[in-house]
């Protein structure tokens, strides 16, 4: 059995596995007292660290990133686990956290420790259980009993005590650690959304001393999937469908000289942007069910456009009557509704996913936001053109028509 066990607990660091994502916490808690020294740290091995007030830890482990390391001691009969966590080299104005999510691999259900300095020189440390993406926490019980929370700063540091009663049975842990700023006005802010920030989680094993530290393929693989969403879409939905279009509205009024060929373009550029679409909103689909923040309004109308999109094809291609037919201007009315407001949508919601990517995550540099502007700008201005154009061609068409009548 005890062999059976260390296999397992090998296999399950080497698969990949839904890490808790960062998030923001409420400034509220406990008041606790503090040691002054604005002198900064430098990063040492945690095992040659010495705890004022006598406290030790038997096991230690340096965290992979934000220069934190994690300290504990481990009761195995009664399951309880004094934590130490501490955070090198932190600002005055910065606060700073660790959690664990002792049920499930997601953000929601993580149970936190949060400690910040004062603006009047004390430390705050308090508990925060997680039960939103989006919400700012308050302080509140955990799901299990802890105490003796508090947490100091000293020589540059900054720690976060505490004694955890884990689950019966449980040793093996989701966990999470995290800093940002404070305001002046004493709020949290919300933690950077790249780098570091975003690469601080793993599982941690407190009866083995066993950290996962297989972090980087899991991140980058996220970080690919939402470039290849951001990606198809803006081709798909925000620039091929708009082309589309333009074929449809400019090109048909050349229908006596070009015949059909306009008709052929606008149907496989609407096509090529619906597939590109698709795959699209089916890694957008796959992301959502991912633990992390997510985007409502940006969501909602990802399925309007697909929805929209759909309804377009399956009228066009099983219900459009002939030219001559009674309901044809019916269709013409339906056809031409839906596909302005699918490219509204979509130019819409492409900015916005740029806005969510850009300011938000901070993933992307602005420049694409705006090489896209440039490139619907272009559209636009050729579609002004085009328009004053055919607005022309059928004045003149219209005039010599007249005169012919007139001669006859």
């Amino acid at each position: 059995m005890a062999f059976t066990r260390k296999l397992l607990l090998f296999l399950t660091f080497f698969i990949q596995v839904k890490g808790i994502q960062p998030c923001i916490f409420s400034n509220l808690g406990t008041i606790h007292s503090i040691q002054k020294n604005q002198n900064p740290t430098n990063s040492k091995p945690c095992n040659t660290y010495t705890f004022p007030n006598n406290l030790s830890y038997a096991t230690c482990n340096d965290l992979p990133v934000l220069e934190s390391s994690l300290h504990w001691n481990y009761y195995p009969k009664t399951n309880k686990v004094d934590i130490a966590f501490k955070k090198n080299n932190a600002k005055d104005s910065s606060w700073i956290a660790w959690a664990i999510n002792p049920t499930s691999k997601g953000m929601i259900g993580s149970q936190a420790l949060i400690g910040y300095r004062r603006s009047d020189g004390g430390f705050k440390a308090y508990t925060s259980s997680i039960t939103s993406y989006s919400t700012m926490l308050q302080e509140g019980n955990l799901s299990f009993p802890v105490y003796d929370v508090s947490g100091m700063y000293v020589n540059g540091s900054m720690m976060i005590f505490a004694r955890l009663e884990l689950p019966r049975n449980l040793s093996l842990v989701n966990h999470v650690w995290q800093e940002g700023l404070v305001s002046d006005d004493g709020s949290l802010i919300a933690h950077a959304m790249t780098g570091p920030n975003v690469q601080s989680f793993g599982i941690l094993d407190f009866k083995s001393a066993i950290v996962s530290k297989n972090i980087g393929g899991k991140l980058k693989s996220r970080t690919m999937l939402r470039n290849v969403h951001g990606i198809f879409n803006a081709v798909g939905w925000g620039t091929l469908m708009p082309i589309g279009v333009i074929f449809a509205r400019y090109l048909k009024s050349f229908d006596g000289s070009i015949g059909p060929i306009w008709f052929h373009l606008h149907r496989a550029c609407q096509s090529l942007a619906l597939l590109i679409g698709t795959i699209g909103f089916g890694t957008g689909l796959y992301m959502g069910k991912q633990p992390g923040q997510h985007d409502t309004p940006h969501r909602c109308v990802g399925i309007t456009l697909m929805t929209l999109a759909l309804a377009q094809v399956c009228v066009a291609f099983c219900l459009r009557p002939k030219k001559d037919h009674k309901y044809r201007i019916w269709w013409n009315i339906f056809h031409i509704i839906v596909g302005y407001s699918t490219i509204i949508l979509a130019i819409w919601n492409v900015f916005k996913g740029f806005d969510i990517l850009v300011y938000r995550l901070k993933g992307i540099d602005v420049m694409w936001k705006y090489i896209y502007a440039c490139v619907i700008g272009f559209l636009g201005l050729s579609a002004f053109v085009l328009e004053v154009v055919t607005w022309i061609r059928l004045l003149i068409k219209k005039k010599k028509k007249t005169t012919q009548e007139l001669d006859v």
